[in-house]
């Protein structure tokens, strides 16, 4: 059975309300997702899980939030081939760069060899219903693209 990782970064409670929404998807395909905040998180974990998700806000004008950068910076160690991988975060589209820490994982994740098996989820500041429901509905996609 796939072990699937989910690591995020919360300031308000969105990305975590989203990373729970995700969980519960990937619950309901039958895995039982390890779920971290990235403060107790390290990059080397990584190389422990078939799937990973990772999960963060953009903070500014497309900066990955603070408690981020010291484990993005443990990245650059690691090599991710065989490891298939998504990320979401919340994002607020006042700012000239929406989402733009979505991108950055999303990219940093492939430069280290993982296997991009859907497109970057953006969520709206706080995850409305409908978005919870999106947040599941990725949850099972990302299961199934584990194969």
């Amino acid at each position: 059975m796939s072990s699937i990782l989910i690591v995020f970064a919360s300031m308000t409670g969105n990305t975590e309300e989203i990373a729970d929404a995700i969980a519960e998807g990937i619950q309901e395909a039958g895995i039982q997702p390890v779920i971290k905040n990235v403060m107790d998180a390290s990059g080397s974990d990584l190389t422990q899980y078939d799937g990973i998700l990772l999960g963060a806000y953009t903070w500014g004008d497309g900066d990955l939030p603070d408690e981020f950068l010291d484990f993005y910076d443990e990245l650059d160690e690691l090599d991710l081939s065989g490891r298939k991988c998504a990320v979401f975060g919340s994002a607020d589209s006042s700012y000239t760069h929406f989402g733009k820490a979505v991108d950055t994982l999303e990219d940093k994740l492939v430069e280290l060899g993982a296997q991009k098996v859907l497109s970057g989820m953006k969520i709206e500041l706080n995850p409305s219903t409908d978005d919870i429901a999106m947040c599941k509905e990725f949850g099972k996609k990302f299961v199934a693209a584990l194969g």
